[in-house]
């Protein structure tokens, strides 16, 4: 009896130290420090392969002579601006760049404007061969460029609207708008139906429900669509090339070719002029990238 009891007092004493404690179970979406770790690395080499194409590209237009991307190591000692000078002051940069500026605009406003009307009306009115028109506007984006020129330099001349950029910008809504009248329908799904009952209720037209109450609700695929149209027109060049035919009119991606020529090519000079080309596309990214992410993602919900 006394053992008995001697043994368990003694078992009731042992530190609790020696006890096994439960295993601490994950929650759920929390990762190990091993998996962190991997995912940050993982990432981080993905920034760097993404960012060296843009900082060779700088490295190499700080270079003063046009074979320097051969030896790319002597650019080092000799690093200049006189690149960039070059190109500001002795060509039709800012020629180039209002141009661009005009047509990539142009094309935003205008495809945005068209787009969002096409994607609302299908998204929410039901006529018949709604959905035929729907897949009429993707087969469009099939067609090679190649196999467009030819006819809309026919249309164009015809209209008058050759080397102009309202032509331009035409040619350009033709690419952006069947993509963006996708998107945006997708995005205008995502949106109750009560909102536009809504409206009609508070005596408002079905344009006035659309302006007033959808828009400001579609603000970020609104802003994907302005970024794929403002893209698809800042650095085109076939259509710019065929259509524009006064070197003062030159889109920057048709200045670019400038200095190729059949037996040269000023690598130096075009190096310099695509960092320049850069910094308006990287602006306007700047101004919708808050958008971008929720516009992308919320357009896929439903179909």
């Amino acid at each position: 009896m006394s053992t008995t009891t001697a043994q368990t007092s003694a078992a009731a004493t042992e530190p609790e130290s020696t006890q096994h404690k439960p295993r601490r179970t994950r929650r759920r979406g929390e990762t190990s420090l091993v998996g962190a770790l991997t995912s940050h690395g993982v990432l981080t080499v993905a920034s760097l392969i993404a960012l060296f194409p843009v900082l060779w590209l700088v490295y190499l237009s700080l270079g003063p002579d046009k074979d320097d991307y051969l030896h790319p190591g002597r650019i080092w000692s000799k690093m200049t601006f006189d690149n960039y000078t070059f190109v500001l002051t002795e060509t039709n940069f800012f020629d180039w760049l209002k141009s661009s500026l005009i047509v990539s605009l142009g094309t935003t406003v205008i495809g945005v404007l068209i787009a969002a009307t096409t994607g609302y009306a299908v998204s929410r009115m039901r006529f018949p061969g709604y959905r035929k028109f729907m897949w009429v506007l993707l087969v469009t984006q099939m067609f090679p460029i190649a196999v467009l020129i030819v006819p809309m330099y026919q249309i164009l001349s015809e209209l008058g609207l050759i080397d102009t950029y309202l032509g331009l910008i035409l040619v350009y809504c033709s690419t952006a708008v069947p993509y963006c009248a996708w998107l945006l329908k997708g995005y205008f799904d995502t949106i109750p139906f009560e909102i536009d009952e809504a409206g009609r209720v508070d005596g408002l037209t079905p344009f006035g429900t659309f302006a007033r109450l959808i828009l400001p609700l579609a603000k970020p695929g609104l802003a994907v669509a302005a970024f794929y149209s403002f893209i698809t027109a800042f650095g085109e060049v076939a259509f710019a090339t065929t259509f524009l035919l006064d070197d003062e009119k030159y889109t920057l991606a048709v200045g670019l070719q400038s200095f190729v020529s059949e037996h040269d090519a000023q690598r130096n000079l075009m190096a310099a002029t695509a960092v320049l080309i850069a910094i308006p596309v990287s602006l306007f990214f700047y101004l919708v990238q808050k958008n971008l992410v929720t516009g992308l993602t919320a357009g896929g919900t439903k179909g």
